[in-house]
């Protein structure tokens, strides 16, 4: 059974650091690639960044690049998402997701297969 759970989700100020984790268990997530999506309070879930299975590749959503950074330790089956100098605009509720690359001329996303729960993490201003 895939599972994915998140955690290190928090209340920070803005211009703070947070580091997610997702833990992940089940047969085959060492060859999926690997993402995280949120979904702020009244819109729509968006997409974040994305890993290849190798941790080659990565993906940023243009609102988060430069900022976040997408890693993955296999050995531990643990993706992360370190967030740096946080906006008020970052505030969501951030979910993993296990999946497909999808890539393109102009960037990358995830197809996911597998979602998690989510962690929640609000950035005061």
């Amino acid at each position: 059974q895939v599972k994915l759970v998140e955690s290190g989700g928090g209340l920070v100020q803005a211009g703070d650091s947070l580091r997610l984790s997702c833990a992940t268990s089940g047969p085959t997530l060492n060859t999926h690639a690997m993402g995280w999506f949120r979904q702020a309070p009244g819109k729509e879930r968006e997409f974040v960044a994305a890993i290849s299975w190798s941790g080659a590749s990565t993906f940023y959503s243009d609102s988060v690049k430069d900022r976040f950074t997408i890693s993955r330790v296999n050995a531990k089956n643990t993706v992360f998402l370190q967030m740096n100098s946080l906006k008020s605009e970052d505030t969501a509720l951030y979910v993993c997701a296990a999946g497909t690359i999808e890539a393109s001329s102009s960037g990358g996303t995830i197809r996911p297969d597998y979602w998690g729960q989510g962690t929640q993490v609000i950035v005061s201003s």
